[in-house]
C-alpha cells in the first residue's frame, strides 16, 4: 500500500502542479465548444425533448472525463520512458496490481475534476436537474477508469509524443466524437445508426447523458454493461503488459 499511495500521490502532483494546463485548459475549450454550437443550434434543435444546449452539456462533461484521463496517465508513462526516470518507478518492489490501481484512480481524479469544473462553468447557461445522480457518478467514474487504462497502455506501447499523438487522432479523437457528444444518434440515417452501436463510447456518453434526462437511445442497463465489459477487458490487457514489463524494461 505504501507503493501505491507513493505512486498515486507522485500522479496527483504531476497534474495539479500545472492545474492551469491540466484542468482549466479543458475547461475553457468545452466552454468554446458550448458557446459556438449552443449559439447556433439551440433555437433550432430539441432532442428528446430537451434544448439542444442542455443536452450538449453531458457530452461535453464525459467527453472532457474521458480524454483528460487518457491524456494522465499516456503522457505520465511516456514521459518517464523517454526521460528514464520509469527506473525509478521499476525497482521498487511494488505489485504491478498497485502500479496500475495508482496511475488509474489518478488519471480518474483527474478527469472528474475537469467534469466538474465543466459542469460549474456551464451550467449557468442552462437548468440541469440530475434525474438519477447515481447513473452519472457511475457512468463518469467508470469511463474515465477505462479511458485511464487505455491510456496506459498507449504510453506503454509508443515510444515518442509523435506516436502518442497518433494515437490519440487516430483512435481517441474519432470514438469520441463520432459517440453522439454533440448529436442523438437517432438524427443519424439508418446505416450510421448502427455503426455507431459498435462505438463503446458512445454508451458511455448515452449512459451518462441518462443520469441527467431520464432518457436514452438505449437502455441504460445495457450501456453499463458494454462498459463494465470493455473496461475488464482493457484492465486485464494492461496488467498483462504490466506483468510482463513490455516496453518497460527493455
Amino acid at each position: 500500500m505504501i507503493g501505491f499511495w507513493t505512486l498515486f500521490y507522485k500522479e496527483v502532483l504531476r497534474f495539479w502542479k500545472v492545474a492551469f494546463q491540466t484542468v482549466a485548459a479543458p475547461v475553457l475549450t468545452a466552454l468554446l465548444y458550448l458557446l459556438i454550437f449552443g449559439h447556433v443550434l439551440d433555437d433550432r434543435v430539441l432532442v428528446h425533448g430537451v434544448r439542444y444546449t442542455s443536452f450538449l452539456i453531458p457530452g461535453l462533461i464525459m467527453m472532457q472525463v474521458m480524454q483528460n484521463a487518457f491524456a494522465n496517465s499516456s503522457s505520465s508513462l511516456i514521459q518517464a520512458k523517454i526521460t528514464g526516470s520509469i527506473v525509478f518507478v521499476l525497482l521498487p518492489p511494488i505489485p504491478y496490481g498497485a502500479f496500475f490501481a495508482a496511475y488509474v484512480l489518478a488519471a480518474v481524479l483527474r478527469g472528474l475534476m475537469v467534469g466538474v469544473g465543466v459542469l460549474l462553468a456551464t451550467v449557468w447557461f442552462v437548468e440541469l436537474q440530475a434525474e438519477a445522480p447515481g447513473w452519472i457518478l457511475l457512468f463518469a467514474a467508470l469511463s474515465g477508469a477505462l479511458f485511464a487504462a487505455l491510456g496506459m497502455i498507449a504510453g506503454i506501447w509508443v515510444e515518442k509524443f509523435d506516436q502518442l499523438a497518433a494515437f490519440q487522432n487516430f483512435l481517441i479523437m474519432p470514438l469520441t466524437m463520432l459517440s453522439g457528444v454533440f448529436y442523438s444518434i437517432h438524427t443519424l440515417p439508418a446505416f450510421w445508426q448502427g455503426l455507431s452501436h459498435y462505438n463503446p463510447v458512445f454508451y458511455m456518453i448515452d449512459g451518462f447523458r441518462y443520469g441527467f434526462f431520464g432518457v436514452s437511445d438505449v437502455p441504460p442497463q445495457i450501456s453499463l454493461l458494454v462498459v463494465v465489459v470493455c473496461l475488464l477487458a482493457i484492465s486485464l490487457l494492461t496488467l498483462h503488459l504490466l506483468k510482463r514489463g513490455w516496453k518497460l524494461r527493455t
